[in-house]
């Protein structure tokens, strides 16, 4: 088992899960231009990875999170996510985490 040290102190943004409907029964995704409350702010990691995507490591307390939701560091640099796993270990909840991937806000151009 490889273990990734915290590199940043993460603050998460989650979007109300799910999301309100319309009339129709569509998810109606919420106001782009309006961030969620920050929920918490926790020791983590974030890594940019080959192919230009980002590994970001969550405390085990920021979870539940969703594709969509965004991540902020202490810098001001912030990701969203595009896909998650809470990930637990039985009977050791000290190696517990939150995986994600994500892409950097805004996406750096080569």
């Amino acid at each position: 088992m490889a273990v990734v040290l915290p590199n940043a102190t993460l603050t998460v943004r989650a979007l109300a899960h799910p999301w309100e409907r319309d009339t129709n029964g569509v998810p109606v995704p919420p106001n782009p231009n309006q961030k969620p409350t920050p929920r918490g702010t926790w020791p983590g990691s974030v890594l940019e990875q080959t192919d230009g995507s980002w590994s970001v490591r969550l405390d085990p307390q920021a979870w539940p999170v969703k594709e969509g939701d965004t991540v902020e560091d202490e810098t001001g640099r912030s990701w969203t996510l595009t896909s998650t796993r809470n990930h637990t270990v039985p009977g050791c909840s000290d190696a517990d985490y939150v995986q994600a991937t994500a892409t950097l806000n805004p996406p750096e151009v080569p």
